[in-house]
C-alpha cells in the first residue's frame, strides 16, 4: 500500500484477507506518520535493476530526493531493524550506483504493523562493510547451487 501511494497507484487487494489489509492498512498510517515530516521527491519506485558486473539483481523500493538530499529507503515491516537488512540496502546501493545514480544516503523505514509499533528510521552514510558481507553471502549462495 505504501508503494501504491508513492506511485500514485490504487492497489489490488482481492487476494488478500481482511486481516492482511488491516495490517497493510496500519502500516500504511504508520508511513503517513513518518511522511508528514518529510519532503519527497521520487526518482525510482520499485524498479529492478541488475548487476551485470556481479551478477546478480533486485528491486529497489524507493530512491530520490528526501529533504533535498539523495537517499534510497528500503521499506521493512515486522519487529526491528537487523543487519541483514543493511546487506540487502547495500546491494541495492550497489546496483543503482552501477546505473549511474549514486545516494548520499541510505535508509531503512521499518512501519508497524500494529497500534503499539510506530515507525522507526536507521540512517546509513556508508556501507562498505555491509556491501563486502552481502558479496560474501553471494559467493557462498553460489557455491551452495553448484552442490557438494
Amino acid at each position: 500500500m505504501i508503494l501504491c501511494h508513492l506511485k500514485n497507484e490504487t492497489p489490488d487487494t482481492s487476494d488478500y484477507s481482511a486481516a492482511q489489509i488491516d495490517y497493510a492498512e496500519t502500516c500504511l498510517i504508520k508511513y503517513f506518520d513518518w511522511e508528514k515530516g518529510h519532503t519527497l521527491q521520487p526518482i525510482y519506485t520499485e524498479v529492478p535493476i541488475v548487476s551485470e558486473q556481479w551478477r546478480f539483481g533486485g528491486t529497489v523500493d524507493w530512491f530520490g530526493l528526501i529533504d533535498g538530499t539523495a537517499t534510497l529507503l528500503d521499506f521493512k515491516t515486522g519487529k526491528g531493524i537487523y543487519p541483514e537488512m543493511a546487506y540487502q540496502l547495500a546491494a541495492y546501493s550497489h546496483l543503482i550506483t552501477e546505473h549511474n545514480v549514486a545516494p548520499l544516503s541510505h535508509q531503512i523505514l521499518r512501519v508497524g504493523r500494529d497500534d503499539e509499533e510506530g515507525f522507526e528510521i536507521k540512517t546509513f552514510t556508508t556501507l562498505s562493510r555491509q556491501w563486502e558481507i552481502f558479496k560474501h553471502c553471494l559467493a557462498l549462495y553460489r557455491l551452495q547451487r553448484g552442490g557438494y
